[in-house]
């Protein structure tokens, strides 16, 4: 009888163990599924933060990018700025020079008239000093008369109105007379020269 008590308590022993083998083999197999699922989880979880990273990596390149961009057109729009206003510093007496202009060629026309009396050459050296002085004045200013006469024919400084045959001492393209005087104000022709060239 003791025998078969001590038969039962190991069966039952060892079906208690057996019941703890599976408990433990399902402890462990759910053990390792949520671990797994975490693990899934965490795969998952990275996998988005790094897209998140990602999406904010371009955002940022784009902000910079366009940061960039803005930060040129900036300097570009200064220089642009600065460049204008330079070049309106440089040219800022043309308007008047071009007006003053005919009353130079005026003053010019009236001292090549021939003068027989003395109240007339009076006259005439009055016209000359007042030509002296504008043509002071608009040196002082930068403002030069064109070189034409004899002078190669130069098409960005001459305009020319005639043309005429070679004649003896002359040489081609070259300018023999000059019907208005041209001017330039600093490098830039304010009035070509209008003149006729030997051809």
């Amino acid at each position: 009888m003791a025998k078969e008590e001590e038969k039962r308590t190991n069966k039952k022993a060892a079906e208690d163990l057996d019941v703890d083998e599976k408990e433990q083999k399902h402890a462990s197999k759910k053990a390792a599924e949520d671990l797994n699922a975490e693990s899934n989880e965490q795969t998952d979880n990275q996998s988005d933060l790094e897209q998140q990273i990602a999406d904010l990596q371009t955002k940022y390149d784009e902000m910079e990018d366009k940061y960039l961009r803005a930060e040129a057109e900036m300097q570009n729009m200064t220089k642009r700025f600065k460049n204008e206003q330079a070049q309106l510093l440089k040219y800022e007496g043309q308007k008047l020079a071009t007006e003053i202009l005919p009353v130079m060629d005026n003053l010019n026309r009236a001292l090549q008239i021939e003068v027989e009396d003395e109240a007339s050459a009076q006259l005439k050296h009055g016209i000359e000093m007042v030509a002296k002085d504008m043509e002071k004045a608009l040196k002082d200013n930068e403002i030069t008369k064109i070189e034409a006469l004899n002078q190669p024919f130069d098409p960005t400084k001459h305009q020319a109105v005639k043309s005429v045959p070679v004649e003896k001492g002359q040489k081609a393209e070259t300018v023999v007379e000059v019907y208005q005087d041209g001017y330039m104000l600093k490098d830039r022709v304010l009035r070509p020269a209008m003149v006729v060239v030997a051809q």
